[in-house]
């Protein structure tokens, strides 16, 4: 029977704790957002990455993960030349304009309005932008190494889902 008061009493402190506790943010589950209505702030392209050009950089941020391990945003840049670091990988959408992009291995491809890329964590890439160029930017923080290959084995051994593009 005392442990029955003891649990009472637990749960009855925990309660009126609660309540003394300010209310918090409801997470937001959806996040809408038309790219011309995100205020655009200067971003800088570090000086020593510049290869020609003056090119001008903004960026708007539209949303964020929970967790900080991922990210959307818009960003537009300004003719110009310069080598760009992705520190986490990034999958662009080309809103407007185009990019001439040449990776570290050599590769080279023309994006233009509509056009999907992906660009991994850790690399480089050239830009070459003609006139402008707005793209929309899904980024996403790459897990270590140990950890990455423990979720790479955890896939293996599941059963294949059917639905989804991410199954």
């Amino acid at each position: 029977m005392s442990w029955q008061v003891l649990a009472a009493s637990v749960a009855a402190m925990a309660v009126r704790h609660r309540s003394y506790e300010p209310e918090q943010a409801p997470v937001k589950a959806f996040v809408g957002a038309c790219p011309d209505s995100l205020e655009m702030a200067p971003l800088p392209i570090e000086p020593s990455w510049i290869i020609s050009g003056n090119p001008q950089a903004r960026a708007a941020s539209h949303s964020k993960a929970d967790d900080q391990c991922a990210a959307t945003g818009v960003w537009d840049c300004t003719a110009g030349s310069f080598r760009w670091f992705f520190g986490w990988d990034e999958t662009v959408v080309i809103l407007e304009g185009e990019v001439h992009v040449t990776a570290e291995d050599g590769t080279e491809r023309t994006l233009r309005s509509g056009d999907v890329a992906y660009f991994k964590g850790g690399t480089w890439a050239t830009w070459q932008i003609d006139n402008y160029v707005r793209k929309v930017a899904f980024l996403r923080k790459p897990f270590p190494a140990p950890l990455a290959m423990l979720y790479r084995l955890r896939n293996m051994l599941r059963p294949k889902a059917q639905v989804g593009l991410a199954a």
